[in-house]
This record gives C-alpha cells, sequence and structure tokens, in this order.
C-alpha cells in the first residue's frame, strides 16, 4: 500500500472507532433483547398473558421480549426493580391491578406506582371468578350463603395472599352476603386454584384466567363472575349481580409499563407493537382460550385506571376493616 494511502486508511479506521460509541446510541430501538420483568410467579395469569404477548410483539419489534418472573411481596418486588430500572426501553414491567392497589395495601411499597412510571397501555382483563369443587354440593351463590351463614366463620376460602383482589374482593363479597369465613392465604392464584382443586378449602375468587381451563374441564365449578356482564367464555355463568349480590364488580387488569423517564419515541414505539400484536386474531384466541380480553386502554387513560383502582382498594380496606401493612 502506497504511504499516501496507508495514512488515510489509518485515520479512517480511527476515525471509525472514535464513532462507533455514537454510531451505536444512535441504532433504532430496540437494537438488542427486552427485558419484561413479570412482578408474579410462572404459571399465574399474568405470566400466561405475558408469554403469549411477548411471543407476538417480539417479532414486531425485531428483537426477542423475554420474561423474567421476579414474584414476591404481593408483586412489590417486581415493580421494585423495574423502577430502578434504567429508563432506555430495555426493561419493561407487567403493570397490572395489585401494583395500584399495594399504594393503599402497604405504608412502604418500595416505588411510588404513578410516579415511577410511564404506563404505555393497558392490554387484557379478566374477570374474578367465584369456584368451588365440581363435587361440591354448592351450586349457587345462595346456597354458599346458605352454609355461610348456617356455620359462621368455619368454612375456609383461599386467596392469592392478604391484601390481593382475591382476598378484598372475597371480604367485600362477604360483608354483601352478611356472612363470615375464614381466610386462608395462598402465594398467588395458581395455589389458591390448587387448593380448591385439592379440597383445602371450599371456595375462592381468581382471576378468570387462572382458572378457566380447570372449569371448562369440570373440574371446578364457577358460581358467578364479579363483572358487569357475563364472561363471553362462560356465558352460561351469571355475574354476581344477577346472582342475587349487586354493587359488587371486580376486574382484573394488567398492561406494560416502563421506567419513568423513557423517551417519548421508544414509548410509541412499544405502544404501536402492542396495538398491532393485540389486533392478531391468534392472539386474541390465545388470550381468550384463558379466560382473558383484549382491552386497551392507552397513556392517560392507562394511569386514570391506576387511580380508579387506588380509591377502590382503600374503599374496599375501609369497608371491610383492613389497615395498610
Amino acid at each position: 500500500m502506497q504511504p499516501t494511502l496507508q495514512r488515510r486508511a489509518l485515520l479512517g479506521a480511527g476515525l471509525a472507532a472514535a464513532l462507533a460509541p455514537f454510531a451505536h446510541a444512535a441504532d433504532p430501538y430496540p437494537s438488542r433483547p427486552v427485558k419484561w420483568l413479570l412482578p408474579y410467579l410462572a404459571g399465574t395469569g399474568p405470566d400466561n398473558t405475558a408469554r403469549i404477548l411477548a411471543e407476538a410483539v417480539g417479532p414486531l419489534l425485531g428483537q426477542p421480549v423475554v420474561i423474567e418472573n421476579k414474584g414476591g411481596a404481593a408483586g412489590n418486588i417486581g415493580a421494585r426493580l423495574a423502577a430502578k430500572s434504567p429508563a432506555d426501553g430495555y426493561t419493561w414491567v407487567y403493570s397490572a391491578a395489585p401494583m395500584a392497589a399495594n399504594m393503599r395495601m402497604y405504608k412502604q411499597p418500595g416505588f411510588d406506582a404513578l410516579k415511577d412510571f410511564r404506563h404505555v397501555m393497558r392490554l387484557t382483563s379478566s374477570d374474578i371468578a367465584l369456584i368451588v369443587h365440581a363435587d361440591s354440593d354448592i351450586d349457587s351463590v345462595q346456597a354458599l350463603a346458605a352454609k355461610l351463614r348456617a356455620a359462621p366463620g368455619k368454612l375456609e376460602y383461599a386467596s392469592g395472599g392478604v391484601g390481593t383482589p382475591s382476598h378484598l374482593g372475597m371480604e367485600l363479597l362477604l360483608s354483601a352476603l352478611d356472612a363470615r369465613a375464614l381466610h386462608v392465604p395462598y402465594k398467588g392464584a395458581s395455589e389458591l386454584v390448587n387448593a380448591v382443586l385439592g379440597k383445602q378449602v371450599v371456595f375462592g375468587t381468581p382471576i378468570l384466567s387462572v382458572p378457566y381451563q380447570q372449569i371448562k374441564a369440570g373440574h371446578l365449578r364457577a358460581l358467578a363472575v364479579a363483572g358487569p356482564r357475563r364472561n363471553p367464555m362462560l356465558p352460561q355463568v351469571p355475574t354476581l349481580a344477577e346472582a342475587g349480590v349487586p354493587g359488587v364488580e371486580l376486574v382484573s387488569w394488567g398492561g406494560v409499563s416502563v421506567p419513568a423517564g423513557t423517551p417519548d419515541a421508544v414509548v410509541e414505539r412499544i405502544r404501536a407493537a402492542f396495538r398491532a400484536a393485540l389486533q392478531q386474531p391468534r392472539v386474541v384466541e390465545a388470550l381468550q382460550a384463558q379466560g382473558g380480553s383484549v382491552d386497551m386502554l392507552d397513556g392517560e387513560d392507562y394511569v386514570r385506571g391506576f387511580t380508579r383502582e387506588m380509591a377502590l382498594t382503600e374503599a374496599m380496606m375501609k369497608r371491610v376493616g383492613l389497615a395498610p401493612m
């Protein structure tokens, strides 16, 4: 190589090396895999939902979306980790109703659900179901109410943990029925459902997406759903209002959020990918197969959902006499 050409080659190589960090910074988002933190255990309703969506969203973004379960403390552990993650769009968190509820349930949850996150969008919702074992002689809400009143505080019910929607929702229902039962807390909705299946407890109120397949298979019986209308996947099951218990409506929801400070362009890229994924028939069918429904809310509308959930949780806690932990 001639001396002049050699000097030019060296200068070019040096310039390329000097600009490498800037070139990387200018890469379109995302340029590497994304981590989606799940503040819940594997096999739960949120976990199943997130895995369906991650599989659909990854190809749309051009990068894998890797689920990382960080369950514990009613979802607070995963939420804390997400709140402290870099605001670069490479860490998401599955933000569900308990994230909002925990702002009222706990004195020090370790994060602020409104200040520490940008809530990209709500994705899905699922009714809360009142379930018993299929072999049970309890075949209606009123039959359950009669048994509860005949043995006050004796019948056992399972929840997904103290202060979870399944706990507060059940206490709200018991208050409406003017009845008492013995609370047995478990670690999440999956354990709750297994306790009813194993006849360790008489009844429970999990998110419908968790026991749905067991209900369809005839192993569990749904006495009612707690939504404002009948669930299209279980059209034969009445709402609580239809079963004679008006005023008790409980719906669980979930979405995707990112740490506060994440750039607008990144947030919009994530939102567009999820919106496209949720319009795919196979994704809709997969969600419905586990008792969930597509229920999208963008940006500020999703934030208002958080504030409503906080107010609902506070009202339920006061009604059942539960103080923040």
